[in-house]
């Protein structure tokens, strides 16, 4: 009830447009009857990433992901498995295929430690890396980060580093231990959302696919080892007489 001014305000925006015409035509308690407990109605969403027909779709409130994804949305790309997907935008905890059948409300998101958000369900297929995704989703709010606040300034900075040493073969699975670490100071700490927009998501994707990182962190630091080896042993270098000790 308190708003503009601390008066009663009215956001007028294309979702509230939308169902305000399907309540002038039909009927407030139709609408309504629409979706389930405590998320009646309608919902606009996106979706994007790897899927045959991206794009914005209104949907009844409770469709499951599955019904998103691979009914309007059509599927995914080359017909691979979903490896995550974001229900509420980049800055929404991850979800993966063992929740495609969740259903795409309030509270069953809340249920599964995630969010609704902004309604953008991103999608990536199982053909990306998980450790590609954390680095550009922290790369991102790295970049929109003002700098005013030091948990945001210093661990969206920090999060990014430690994760592109994962990326680069340079980390150990100690790193993973850290990175939760920080994204647990980082939320609820900022003086704005933007720190917890980047904490959630990672520390999620650290959560849930931790094998993949510390796969990706002994293949990486396996494949440096192996470079530096050849390089040491490649004819004219001087140090080759001691690689071979």
């Amino acid at each position: 009830n308190q708003g503009l001014y601390q008066g009663p305000t009215l956001i007028n925006n294309v979702e509230t447009l939308t169902a305000i015409t399907y309540i002038l035509k039909v009927g407030a308690e139709a609408y309504a009857a629409m979706g389930v407990e405590k998320s009646s109605g309608t919902k606009l969403i996106s979706v994007s990433g790897n899927v045959r027909r991206p794009g914005n779709y209104e949907i009844e409130m409770g469709m499951t992901g599955r019904d998103i994804i691979y009914g309007l949305a059509g599927g995914i790309e080359e017909d691979r498995e979903v490896l995550l997907w974001f229900p509420g935008g980049s800055s929404s905890p991850v979800l993966t295929k063992d929740d495609l059948d969740l259903p795409y409300d309030y509270d069953s998101l809340a249920g599964a430690k995630t969010m609704l958000g902004s309604g953008a369900i991103i999608v990536a297929h199982d053909g990306n890396s998980v450790v590609d995704i954390a680095v550009k989703t922290a790369s991102f709010y790295k970049h929109e980060s003002c700098g005013k606040c030091t948990p945001c300034r210093e661990g969206t900075s920090w999060t990014t580093k430690m994760l592109k040493r994962i990326q680069s073969g340079e980390a150990t699975p100690m790193d993973l231990d850290v990175i939760s670490s920080v994204c647990e100071q980082i939320m609820g700490n900022c003086l704005c959302v933007l720190g917890d927009a980047m904490a959630m998501p990672v520390a999620s994707m650290v959560t849930k696919f931790r094998p993949h990182f510390e796969a990706h962190i002994e293949q990486a630091r396996a494949a440096n080892e192996a470079r530096l080896l050849a390089e040491l042993q490649a004819p004219g270098n001087v140090l080759q007489g001691i690689a071979a000790d």
